[in-house]
């Protein structure tokens, strides 16, 4: 009895390994992780019923991609439901006069015109079903090609907000699926489409043929769709718990060869521990597929016997009414043919709708991420900016991330003018990254006004207000192309062909500026090194060579802000003096640099210095003026400035000031 049920997907088994080492089975919380057992969800009929809604949006997508190859498949495999139709009768003629009264050969002469329409028929189903093959081959990668582009697109356009929101960040990543699974839901639609009209073709047949006819279909295809559906069911239940614990298995496996685990695996002796539980691992999930092959197996023989037992039953049915003379024999052998026919039909349908029912939801992920996106944009147009802004300027400024408590920035005041070299600084937590987010226009403040020469960065074009800003921060994009496009992304052109001269030099001159030319010099094909260590014949740069790109990239975009968030530490300290004066030497006329750095022996030449503490502005000057005050500033300063003396003296508390989350930067 226990085969007849559903399966169910399996409690938490897991091995003693997991649990030492995980606390229980280890599960991804991504956004596609929801839809682990979906196959178990779905049943033949529920799902043909639902096709409409789960196919509408892979169907649009295919309308738009390749029009002309949707309607070619549509119509090719009603074509072959209908050739496949056709065929039965010719078929059921052709007994009919092979079965006759007269000599063979007479029969037989008799026989030939239906014989050569049944070629002709076969031949055409052949043609059809080659010109559904090749139209849904052209279809397929379109489909995937138009649902990811609109899945990047989708992205690159929302709020960095957007980004940074964990359940927003959940769909982006269960969206991801949905390009791959738009392409294979083509293929599902194809071949289930096909079932469904060869099914409902033969259907139709033997009802013509006999009206006894159908209910023995009937009777015989339905053990063969149960048994399918179920082997399908099981198969799946056996991979998904398969990979339940294979995934932990793979953990220990990945960190017993990373390079950055390799020295605790030598020293400490982590190899020989994690391999232990990697065999105890590997070992329970061995067992848990045996026991599950086991019921596919069990179960797959309980499906042949209902089929077998049914099968006999229509025989003898159909054997009592051919006695009875109330079948010829011609219909009866019609009917045996299409029976087996209509039978593997079911089942490659019950395969298909499976295949169609999960990879739908991934798509309709996708739709749902689409949707999503487009309420959380960045608004396109607004109000026009200056070429050359000559100060922005923030009043009273608030913001608050959604998922904290406190707020990141309070009350914040501050003027930035062209030609400057502003400075902020502060311990970790006390804004100076929020701060540098809303003057790039990637956040909006929450409360107060920040403008670009008068226009508020609210009612601005945002695609203007980046157009202005160069950032250049710790962490930034180490991108996977040429040394040359390594700098040269930094204002990326259209690649028109006649610019390519003024940007190669544009380049150079960059890399020159930043002292990135003498690291190209080095590298083995110079400015079209590939600068990717995964990739054969490619280079990979140090911490402090690659800021010196990241300097030169700055320079390169020639923006009229810059801002640089702790853009030394990577490097020595010769080459950090260089670098600061560097930076320092971008400030101009038009351009102003904004100084983020815990080096506070780089920002004593900035022109002003802001001083932030938990989301306030404490204090602000001239780097001799904030000695003088003798306040934060200058106990951080004397503090870098004598560590290596003795004791580092206490910073004092501003007791006025709200307290931040410590992650806030």
């Amino acid at each position: 009895m226990r085969l007849l049920k559903r399966p169910a997907a399996p409690g938490a088994a897991v091995s003693d390994s997991e649990r030492h080492l995980f606390g229980g089975p280890l599960r991804y919380d991504a956004g596609w992780s929801h839809h682990d057992y979906a196959r178990l969800e779905s049943r033949l009929i529920s799902t043909l019923r639902s096709m409409p809604r789960m196919v509408g949006g892979t169907l649009r997508l295919a309308w738009r991609a390749d029009r002309r190859a949707l309607v070619t498949v549509a119509c090719a495999e009603a074509g072959q439901g209908v050739t496949s139709a056709v065929g039965l009768l010719v078929l059921s003629a052709v007994l009919r006069t092979l079965l006759g009264s007269g000599s063979p050969a007479e029969r037989l002469h008799a026989a030939l015109p239906a014989l050569a329409a049944g070629a002709l028929v076969a031949a055409l189903g052949a043609v059809l079903a080659s010109r559904s093959t090749a139209a849904a081959g052209r279809l397929e990668p379109k489909v995937e090609r138009a649902a990811h582009e609109q899945y990047l697109k989708a992205a690159v356009e929302v709020e960095l907000e957007a980004i940074e929101d964990g359940e927003f960040r959940r769909l982006l990543d269960s969206a991801q699926w949905g390009p791959p699974s738009a392409r294979r839901t083509v293929g599902a639609c194809v071949a289930t489409l096909g079932g469904i009209i060869s099914l409902v073709a033969t259907a139709g047949v033997l009802t013509v043929l006999h009206p006894l006819l159908l209910p023995m279909l009937l009777l015989i295809a339905a053990p063969r769709g149960w048994g399918a559906m179920r082997v399908a069911q099981r198969r799946y239940l056996s991979v998904i718990t398969w990979v339940e614990h294979v995934r932990a298995a793979r953990l220990i496996g990945q960190l017993l060869i990373s390079r950055t685990s390799a020295p605790e695996v030598r020293v400490h002796g982590v190899g020989r521990y994690l391999l232990g539980h990697y065999r105890n691992m590997g070992e329970h999930a061995e067992g848990e597929a045996t026991r599950l092959a086991k019921d596919k197996a069990a179960t797959e023989l309980l499906a042949a016997a209902l089929s077998g037992t049914a099968a006999l039953v229509t025989y003898a049915a159909m054997g009592a009414l051919i006695v009875s003379g109330r079948m010829e024999l011609a219909v009866a052998g019609t009917a045996v043919f299409a029976v087996r026919t209509g039978s593997a039909s079911l089942g490659a349908l019950v395969a298909t709708t499976n295949t169609l029912h999960e990879e739908s939801l991934y798509v309709r992920d996708l739709e749902r991420f689409v949707a999503e996106a487009g309420r959380r944009a960045i608004p396109s147009g607004g109000l026009p900016l200056p070429q050359a802004p000559a100060s922005i300027r923030l009043t009273d400024v608030g913001f608050s991330y959604p998922d904290r408590d406190e707020p990141a920035l309070t009350g914040v005041s501050l003027t930035i003018e062209a030609g400057t070299v502003v400075a902020l600084v502060g311990e970790n937590g006390s804004g100076k990254s929020t701060l540098v987010k809303l003057l790039a226009g990637l956040h909006l403040p929450d409360s107060g006004t920040l403008t670009w020469d008068g226009v508020e960065v609210r009612e601005a074009d945002r695609e203007q207000v980046f157009d202005r800003v160069a950032l250049l921060t710790q962490d930034f994009e180490r991108w996977p192309v040429t040394a040359r496009t390594n700098i040269a992304i930094g204002r990326p052109g259209d690649g028109a062909p006649d610019r390519a001269v003024e940007e190669a030099a544009r380049v150079v001159a960059a890399a020159r500026y930043a002292g990135a030319d003498r690291v190209v010099d080095r590298l083995p094909h110079g400015y079209e090194t590939l600068l990717a260590r995964v990739f054969r014949g490619a280079s990979e740069l140090s911490g402090g060579q690659w800021q010196k790109f990241g300097l030169a990239r700055a320079r390169y975009r020639d923006a009229r802000v810059l801002v640089v968030d702790e853009p030394t530490s990577a490097l020595d300290p010769e080459a950090e003096i260089a670098a600061f004066d560097s930076i320092r030497g971008l400030a101009g006329p038009d351009r102003a640099v904004v100084l983020v750095t815990h080096r506070m022996s780089g920002v004593r030449h900035a022109d002003v210095i802001h001083v932030l503490h938990e989301g306030r502005l404490v204090e602000q000057g001239g780097h001799d003026e904030l000695l003088a005050k003798d306040g934060r500033y200058a106990a951080m300063f004397r503090m870098q400035a004598r560590q290596y003396e003795g004791p580092a003296p206490s910073i004092p508390r501003q007791a006025a000031a709200p307290r931040n989350d410590p992650s806030v930067t």
